[in-house]
């Protein structure tokens, strides 16, 4: 079975190397006909990813039940190989993985229309998420009335794809479906990310009458505040936005923002007029033009505002030391670890830094060193715990901090932190 399994994977990879090859004609006829037999093979190799991804996990679980390790480990960093094998986050392969499961052992209809190529991976992902709540025979029986004759989709949307599943999951079991409408309220949240333009966006999950409500208040009090002259030329749209912030931080957005944030910049930069983006941790590049513009702002307002000189290796631009001469932020190898790996430092996984760890552990005599140290967040530090999991800083002289991360199927992955911006000496040499 072994050698037919690599057999056929040398076979897909001489094919894929083919694909690459192909170009675009000029028939457009032709076209179609590619984007559709391509479209079913992007769908039949997600049903294959989601087998072979069920049967990874079975094997791995398999094999730690026989040598006797405690259940609690059976499943530990499972979601992370997978997510490293599809170079994405560690939170992604927990949703391949969840995914492939529920295909595979609960929705053998919808597996088979993914297969056949006349579903795609986000309207399976959609029946997925809309039954999730139910048991597993209920689910089933969500799966075989939509998904049995490939006609009961076919020209439906997203939204109407959706609200059929639903539809049935309130028929077949109402109760679940309010616990889980329990269990989301009690995950409320506030969350940002990067957006295009030096802009993010903020989100929040609450309830859906609280967001009507909220988002019905800002409209109405920016409509007043246009009525009445005083929205000072701002459009509607941006006097909800400012309404938000000055309700949200108790201050006016002319008065600064009131939260300490790291900015790290070049000293030609900030000093000089340099053009080189300088980086707002949790956030990203911003460039250097606003970057200036938010210290001017601070310096100029009320905001207090510190300066700490950080270290870099001339080669490489990666981070050093960092000297801190403010009270308000002392010098830490926390702060330092932080700066340099900006994000979780597993590959493919930029979520917050929650964790500092050592790379090469305290049980092995790993010192507690810049060195031997890094960001990661929650999820993949305990992974790291695992059992076959290895990792190690690299001796890279001159060069950017590395660590090799090693998996327990052998496989290994590289992750070098980011440089910081070149000094001015730098860029004049």
């Amino acid at each position: 079975m072994g050698e037919v399994m690599a057999a056929d994977l040398d076979e897909l990879r001489a094919f894929t190397a083919r694909l690459r090859c192909v170009e675009a004609g000029g028939d457009a006829g032709l076209g179609i006909e590619w984007l559709d037999a391509i479209e079913s093979l992007k769908s039949v190799g997600c049903a294959v990813q989601a087998v072979i991804t069920d049967g990874v996990a079975t094997s791995i679980r398999a094999d730690r039940r026989a040598r006797g390790l405690p259940r609690s480990e059976w499943g530990r960093g499972i979601a992370s190989q997978i997510a490293l094998a599809r170079r994405e986050s560690p939170n992604r392969g927990g949703r391949h993985l969840d995914f492939a499961q529920a295909l595979v052992h609960e929705m053998p209809h919808t597996l088979a229309l993914l297969r056949s190529g006349r579903l795609n991976e986000r309207r399976a992902t959609l029946l997925v998420r809309e039954t999730a709540c139910l048991s597993a025979a209920d689910r089933g029986n969500v799966d075989r009335r939509l998904c049995s004759d490939p006609a009961t989709l076919d020209g439906v949307g997203d939204r109407g794809l959706i609200a059929q599943a639903k539809a049935l999951a309130v028929e077949l079991d109402a109760a679940s479906v309010m616990r889980r409408h329990r269990k989301a309220v009690s995950e409320r949240r506030v969350t940002t990310r990067p957006a295009p333009d030096s802009m993010a966006y903020l989100s929040v999950l609450m309830p859906v009458e609280q967001a009507v409500c909220l988002q019905d208040t800002l409209g109405r009090d920016a409509d007043s505040l246009i009525a009445t002259g005083n929205s000072g030329g701002r459009t509607r749209n941006q006097l909800m936005v400012d309404l938000l912030f000055d309700r949200g931080t108790g201050v006016s957005v002319a008065s600064g923002v009131p939260v300490a944030v790291n900015l790290v910049l070049s000293d030609e930069t900030l000093l000089a007029g340099g053009h080189e983006a300088a980086q707002l941790q949790g956030f990203g590049p911003v460039p250097a033009g606003i970057a200036r513009r938010l210290v001017a702002d601070a310096v100029d307002g009320d905001v207090e505002t510190s300066l700490r000189r950080v270290y870099s290796c001339p080669q490489s631009g990666a981070l050093t030391a960092m000297e801190s001469p403010s009270r308000t932020f002392p010098k830490s190898l926390r702060q330092l670890i932080d700066l340099r790996d900006r994000t979780c430092r597993t590959p493919w996984c930029d979520a917050p830094i929650r964790h500092h760890d050592h790379i090469r552990s305290r049980r092995e005599s790993g010192a507690t060193t810049a060195d031997n140290g890094s960001g990661l967040c929650e999820a993949c530090n305990y992974a790291k715990e695992g059992d076959g999991w290895t990792a190690r800083p690299v001796h890279n002289p001159g060069g950017t901090h590395l660590i090799d991360l090693g998996t327990p199927t052998g496989h290994h992955y590289r992750s070098a932190a980011p440089p910081l911006p070149d000094p001015a000496h730098l860029r004049a040499s």
